[in-house]
């Protein structure tokens, strides 16, 4: 019964981190460009990529089996040509959980970005320093504390991902059950004690997670 607790959590996890991983790459790229950029249709973008904060999951989930199921344009090269698909896989419950979790992590990502002084980085244009120096060197150090936040954030989100993970991944148990799956399948099944032990252990990671992100954000204040 051990190994059937851990199981749970263990895939959660590694779910979460690879979205994390995913979600933290596109929140730079498109923090900064959105923090430093202006564009005529900068605010229907903008909307646009906070919509899954507020969006149900399940209409996420949704959207990912329209745009990626097997009868889909990319779903079907998908599987024509590596003959892999993400549904009722693993690699389902990671691009979930990486569409959920992505407006946290950009939105933190992108105010850090806005709150660095422009004078500091025009000061190393000035001195010859290239754009990918100056984001290296000068904007992504100063913005830190706000890129461990948005990681940090983006992380405790897809650890709780529920309703797009169970629409595009399933809860085949080894194999795409998540924590949050398996204590829906636990309350329905009467199980009430490993209910409460995944939803206790569910509440002290999240805990440590919002902890460490108030940490972090009110340590030089």
């Amino acid at each position: 019964m051990i190994q059937s607790f851990w199981d749970p959590v263990a895939l959660s996890i590694q779910a979460a981190g690879l979205s994390t991983l995913l979600v933290l790459l596109l929140a730079l790229i498109s923090g900064w460009w959105m923090a430093r950029k202006t564009f005529p249709a900068k605010t229907f973008v903008e909307t646009l990529v906070m919509l899954p904060l507020v969006l149900p999951p399940s209409i996420i989930g949704f959207i990912i089996l329209f745009l990626m199921g097997r009868n889909s344009p990319l779903g079907s090269w998908l599987w024509d040509t590596f003959h892999f698909s993400i549904i009722f896989t693993f690699w389902g419950a990671v691009v979930a959980a990486a569409v959920v979790s992505f407006p946290l992590a950009y939105q933190t990502i992108k105010s850090g970005f806005q709150s660095i002084d422009p004078d500091l980085e025009n000061v190393a244009r000035s001195d010859g320093a290239s754009g990918w120096q100056v984001f290296y060197l000068i904007s992504l150090p100063l913005n830190m504390r706000f890129i461990l936040s948005g990681a940090t954030l983006g992380f405790a989100r897809a650890l709780g991902e529920f309703g797009a993970t169970l629409m595009v991944a399933g809860n085949i148990p080894g194999r795409t059950q998540t924590v949050p799956t398996a204590i829906y399948i636990a309350v329905e099944s009467g199980q009430w004690t490993w209910a409460w032990l995944w939803t206790l252990t569910m509440m002290t990671v999240s805990f440590f997670m919002l902890w460490l992100v108030y940490r972090l954000q009110t340590k030089n204040d």
